[in-house]
């Protein structure tokens, strides 16, 4: 390569390294459920950050926690506590105690990512030498670090990265008797998502938790969910895994439970977290005040307003509304976490780019399916608006013509 040869490259003058190609658009400001461009043009965002503000964009209960705590506290180091962090967790162990009936401890992360590697090596660690073995489902999304990008179910997603690091297992998602097979003496924990997002937004059926909950339970392995995207009330409970009447062993948070602000957290029923001993784990952002503030605000906030409930309404409102649009052919999820499967010969990623273009943000997680993930506070009109800009995609598209 000579020394100007990335200069032609799209991303030679952008400061970000090209891990998401060139940026499409330039937000400045956002309310609720709208955004807006540099320039002006106004935005329905039904993406919310993957599934982060479900709150809508700037919450004024969010924003004034996060600015009365600027100047208060925002870090010390996790030599000591604060109160903020403190009443986080009791809040988080409090909603996790309804769902699962048991108590736990918290470990408070800035990431899904760090969320799942904490559980990866507290299920390591509680497996004993000789039992680290983690498995996961086809399509699966765990994060991006090597251990949870490992985790993953997406071989082609490790391949620039090869060798992974060993001690992960893969196995068909929904298919209960490869599970079956894949769980032996050498399984620490079987990692699962209650909905499987990036993989195309397809819910787990009650018996395939239930069944994953009864294997953990016979062959001593941890059942430990990852609600990264499902929990804090997107799918219509707290968690995905209440659908299901299971209760984990572990449970892995993050995206809604700061609506924006970077924080997640992995929560351990009280026996297991027990195994880490300290100097096992850590972090230095673990539990800052600024973060924790942004936590109790939202979970304040959607207690407030019945946010499971919210989202299952208005779920229910985007479903009906698109059950007969021509070019859709499926409608796959829960509450306001939704894949749109669209009919052969439809491409989900030039629709979601018509969409953009015509100022809806979704996504396209596969070739056939967008994802819609908008605030639980969208309104009714604005899912009306939302569903008319997508029936004009589509027939664009020819879809029933």
């Amino acid at each position: 390569m000579t020394a100007h040869a990335f200069d032609h490259a799209p991303m030679a003058n952008c400061p970000f390294m090209p891990v998401f190609g060139p940026p499409a658009i330039m937000f400045e400001r956002g309310r609720g459920t709208e955004l807006w461009d540099s320039e002006g043009k106004r935005y329905l965002d039904f993406l919310a950050g993957i599934a982060v503000v479900s709150l809508g964009h700037s919450n004024p209960a969010v924003a004034e926690a996060v600015g009365d705590q600027l100047d208060q506290l925002l870090h010390v180091s996790n030599f000591f506590a604060n109160p903020v962090a403190t009443e986080a967790a009791v809040k988080i162990n409090d909603l996790l105690l309804d769902a699962t009936g048991h108590r736990g401890q918290i470990f408070f992360t800035n990431s899904g990512a760090e969320s799942n590697e904490c559980a990866i090596k507290l299920a390591r660690k509680h497996g004993g030498r000789g039992r680290h073995t983690i498995v996961s489902a086809l399509g699966s999304f765990h994060g991006r670090t090597l251990a949870t990008l490992a985790a993953t179910g997406q071989p082609a997603k490790h391949e620039p990265f090869a060798p992974m690091p060993e001690g992960f297992r893969h196995v068909a998602w929904g298919d209960l008797d490869a599970m079956r097979q894949a769980v032996d003496g050498s399984v620490a924990a079987v990692l699962i998502e209650p909905v499987l997002g990036e993989g195309g937004v397809h819910p787990a059926t009650s018996e395939y938790l239930q069944g994953i909950r009864e294997l953990c339970d016979e062959t001593g392995a941890l059942m430990m969910v990852d609600e990264i995207q499902t929990g804090f009330a997107r799918t219509g409970r707290w968690f995905g895994f209440e659908h299901a009447g299971v209760s984990p062993d572990v449970v892995t948070l993050a995206k809604a439970m700061g609506n924006g602000m970077p924080v997640g957290a992995c929560w351990a029923r009280a026996d297991v977290a027990a195994v880490f001993q300290p100097g096992d784990h850590g972090s230095t952002y673990s539990g800052t005040a600024i973060a924790t503030a942004a936590v109790n605000a939202v979970i304040d906030e959607m207690q407030r307003i019945d946010a499971p409930a919210v989202a299952s309404r208005q779920g229910r409102r985007i479903v009906d509304a698109l059950r007969s649009v021509p070019g859709v052919v499926d409608i796959r999820g829960r509450g306001l976490m939704l894949g749109v499967e669209l009919a052969d010969g439809i491409d989900a990623k030039a629709v979601y780019v018509d969409l953009l273009d015509r100022g809806l943000i979704v996504n396209a997680v596969t070739p056939t399916t967008l994802r819609l993930v908008p605030p639980i506070t969208v309104t009714d009109a604005e899912i009306d608006e939302a569903v008319a800009l997508i029936i004009a995609s589509l027939a664009a598209y020819g879809a029933g013509s």
